[in-house]
């Protein structure tokens, strides 16, 4: 709105007032404006050495430690790296040492003649040299033809005798479970959606139309859906679980385009995934109190405010830990934009206690609990008597003060982890479990109906379940759906089928075999 001369104000006071409410209003606005060409042109690492022109390192006084630099606070990279010159670590290829497993085709070279060249007598072998390379064979289809041969009785007219027909993952169907298995494994654990599987198909042949393997896709989910709540339950009853939430745009036919529907992301492992997704309409209190009712333990967040009320409603049952590298992505925001020194130093500070989390990575919950109230609590307490003393001397409205009072508004659940050894640090674990979902829908772009999205979200977290237990997810799911389909595996023997209990079931066959 411009500013007429006659209407500022004659006061001096109240015109300084003015002058300096719009300085601060103009500030907000750059920032924004810097934070959103960052997020678009920019780098998206919160990595310190990335953020700063020089790599730092930690020369905090008495925030010195000699520590292992800590792991990356960001859903961008796994570990992050030295702010020195990194260790180089062993690549981990297949270089003269194919894997065991794979069958072997012998191809044998003999040479053209093996008369002597000099006394033309008869060569005979004395060695060979051997090298191996690795190979592929395409993906072949073939017709897998079912014969059933029917025996009767010369005597009678009563003795006929056939197998039974075997049950069938597509009732009356052309495809057979591998193929379907095969579909569903590449649209969502290799991100391929079913248009372009229709393209390769049609390549050898076979013709067909992207509704009918969206209905072989819907009912695999079928097949698999008690799987998937047994999974779930599985999780939700551990004394831990990680919740976080992604937007999932569904197709609103009536409307002419898509509503912004979410998925549930739970998870309860420390590894970078362990649970599966759960598909809500909204990203409300109702959605998630419907789908943790029975829950009861530690919740480990980001500051979304439904999360709060739940633990609200629920009596004090949940305990919420809250994510640091959330908080700590905000000061890094601010940094971007500002090159803020104080939110530099904040980084810092959180880097040394990243540190400490790389030494205890892996240790039992007692250990961690021991080294953090030894080491990482003085540093933690240090960081918040800054951060008092500084949002104080910051106009309310700066994106510093914001970052400063989300960290303080949220210190009871950011600490959590310095009184119960089992909490981590931050939520990283449930929020790389939403890359499967961003590569899927950044093929896919939505899904078509809630049903769709339903589907969507058993199949991937089956899928991604098993890669995560570095397994074959085409060989998994196809056992899976035969056990199943068959009725080998009744319905109170479905927990032989969840990812860990299958891949436990076949190493101890291997090592019985070998």
């Amino acid at each position: 709105m411009t500013i007429r001369r006659g209407a500022l104000p004659t006061d001096p006071t109240a015109l300084t007032e003015m002058v300096l409410a719009l300085d601060a209003e103009n500030e907000k606005l750059r920032v924004a404006m810097e934070t959103l060409k960052e997020k678009i042109f920019g780098k998206r690492s919160e990595r310190l050495a990335v953020l700063v022109d020089e790599q730092l390192a930690l020369e905090l006084g008495d925030l010195e430690t000699d520590a292992t630099p800590p792991a990356a606070a960001n859903d961008d990279a796994a570990a992050a790296k030295p702010l020195g010159k990194p260790p180089r670590k062993k690549a981990r290829r297949n270089i003269d040492a194919l894997p065991r497993h794979l069958p072997r085709c012998e191809q044998v070279l003999e040479p053209e003649a093996t008369a002597c060249p000099c006394c033309q007598g008869r060569l005979h072998k004395i060695g060979e040299d051997v090298s191996e390379v690795l190979d592929v064979i395409p993906a072949i289809l073939r017709v897998l033809r079912t014969i059933r041969p029917k025996y009767g009785c010369r005597s009678c007219t009563d003795g006929v005798v056939q197998a039974k027909v075997l049950p069938r993952l597509i009732e009356s169907g052309m495809a057979s479970t591998a193929l379907v298995a095969h579909v569903v494994v590449s649209k969502f654990a290799w991100y391929l959606p079913l248009y372009r599987q229709v393209q390769i198909l049609a390549g050898q042949g076979i013709q067909l139309d992207r509704a009918t393997l969206a209905g072989w896709v819907r009912r695999t989910a079928w097949w698999l859906k008690s799987l998937y709540e047994l999974q779930l339950r599985t999780i939700q009853s551990a004394p831990r679980v990680f919740c976080d939430e992604t937007p999932m745009p569904v197709l609103d036919p009536g409307r002419h385009r898509t509503r912004i529907c979410q998925f549930w992301a739970h998870a309860m492992d420390d590894r970078p995934w362990g649970g599966p997704y759960v598909f809500a309409a909204g990203r409300g209190t109702e959605q998630i109190a419907g789908q943790l009712t029975d829950f009861s333990g530690i919740l480990q967040v980001d500051g979304y405010a439904a999360y709060k009320a739940l633990a609200r409603n629920h009596g004090g049952a949940i305990q919420l830990a809250f994510c640091l590298a959330h908080a700590r992505r905000k000061f890094v925001e601010v940094f971007k934009t500002t090159q803020s020194p104080f939110a530099r130093e904040v980084i810092e500070r959180l880097q040394a206690v990243y540190a400490i989390e790389a030494e205890i990575r892996g240790s039992s919950a007692e250990q961690r609990l021991a080294v953090r109230r030894a080491r990482t609590a003085p540093l933690m307490a240090a960081l918040k008597a800054r951060l008092t003393t500084m949002v104080g001397q910051l106009f309310s409205q700066s994106k510093l003060a914001e970052a400063i009072n989300y960290a303080l508004n949220h210190w009871d659940g950011l600490t959590l982890f310095l009184r119960d050894g089992r909490v981590e640090v931050d939520s990283n674990t449930v929020e790389r479990s939403m890359r499967p979902i961003a590569m899927g829908r950044r093929n896919s772009l939505f899904s078509g109906s809630e049903g769709g999205a339903e589907s969507w979200a058993i199949l991937s977290s089956i899928v991604n379940t098993a890669k995560l237990y570095e397994l074959d997810p085409q060989i998994y799911l196809t056992d899976v759906l035969e056990r199943i389909v068959s009725g080998r595996t009744k319905s109170h023997q479905l927990h032989e089928l969840l990812v860990w209990n299958w891949k436990g079931a076949r190493e101890r066959i291997a090592q019985a075999a070998a």
